[in-house]
């Protein structure tokens, strides 16, 4: 049997020569202004092709090329009435990709709706994206004043319980480097805005193994969250449960959040994890 020398070791396929470059020439410029519109919609309800120029601190003609390339690619859409730009099915349709990769999507479907209808309140799967909850999935509840995360939504790690069971099992250098580049934005009076407090609700999160979150990302909303956990023990994603605090009182959290552990365990078990 012959035995390949590593100069003739065949290279991994999907990365050319230049694949350990990571320099801006080994980027392709237009491309990025394009996904940085395309990330920008959708983030938004909308914006303006001046909108957007502004947010990007680009030339208008520089997004409207950008645009009109997404456009026909039906990534994004413009609705003529006001000339706003919207997301499109084409995004719509790589992101449902992404969907069918993730199996615990699939598989945290019927726990989210036993959950649901064992509290009565919405249940949702999110993700860390980027530094941020990304929701892939949720189960409304039939309540009139409820929670609602429309898939592909995102939101702060910091003040959600989605992001708080995450970040509980993350390494701690993991959590720095999140909580330096994206900060601890306030968002009501309840809102954990220093890192040591945060790491403290952190470890009572990791003992109890659930996260609480009392009105620190909207007020007058709580919720609870709890892990699922990858092969290697490693959260991959996050199931939560969420209404309104005058429904959700804090004495409902240690009921709730046994039942968000048992669900999101349930789909650890059934995606071949580990709890970590």
């Amino acid at each position: 049997m012959v035995q390949s020398s590593p100069a003739t070791t065949r290279r991994a396929r999907g990365r050319p020569k230049a694949a350990e470059d990571k320099t801006e020439q080994n980027t392709v410029q237009s491309l990025d202004r394009a996904l940085a519109m395309l990330r920008l919609l959708s983030q938004s309800e909308g914006m303006t092709l001046s909108e957007l120029a502004a947010e990007s601190g680009e030339a208008a003609a520089t997004v409207y090329r950008a645009l009109v390339t997404l456009q026909a690619h039906q990534m994004i859409e413009m609705e003529e009435q006001g000339q706003v730009w919207h997301i499109g099915g084409g995004a719509f349709r790589v992101g449902s990709a992404f969907l069918r990769r993730a199996k615990f999507v699939e598989r945290a479907r019927l726990p989210m709706d036993r959950l649901m209808r064992a509290a009565g309140e919405t249940a949702a799967l999110g993700v860390e994206a980027d530094g941020r909850v990304m929701h892939l999935a949720q189960v409304e509840t039939r309540q009139a004043i409820r929670a609602y995360f429309p898939e592909g939504s995102s939101a702060p790690l910091h003040a959600t319980a989605v992001g708080k069971a995450l970040l509980a099992w993350y390494p701690a250098e993991r959590i720095e480097t999140i909580l330096d580049r994206e900060g601890l934005a306030k968002f009501t009076s309840l809102t954990i805005t220093s890192a040591s407090t945060l790491m403290r609700d952190l470890a009572r999160t990791r003992d109890r193994g659930y996260a609480l979150e009392d009105q620190e990302g909207a007020e007058g909303m709580r919720a609870v969250a709890a892990p699922v956990f990858n092969s290697f023990g490693e959260p991959v994603a996050a199931i939560t449960l969420a209404g309104p605090a005058f429904r959700v009182s804090l004495s409902d959290s240690t009921r709730f959040g046994t039942l968000v552990r048992e669900a999101a365990d349930e789909v650890t078990e059934a995606t071949g994890g580990v709890r970590g």
